[in-house]
């Protein structure tokens, strides 16, 4: 599964997985959901990611993890 909204780059953070076109970590929306968050309070935190990009990151890790299982 291709992902095109999950970038890694030494250059940018580090290497550290990112949103596609910004420098928030794709880990920090794992956290607000660990926390109790929604979607909505981590979209208005972090205007540069949008809400497409947010459900394919989900389903970019629910296919890992699925993958995973068997």
């Amino acid at each position: 599964m291709e992902n095109k909204v999950i970038h890694s780059d030494p250059e940018i953070m580090g290497g550290t997985p990112v949103f596609l076109g910004t420098r928030v970590p794709v880990s920090f929306l794992f956290d607000y959901l660990e926390a109790g968050e929604t979607i909505e309070s981590f979209l208005e935190s972090y205007p540069s990611v949008t809400r497409k990009m947010v459900t394919s990151a989900l389903k970019a890790a629910s296919y890992l993890v699925c993958q995973n299982v068997h």
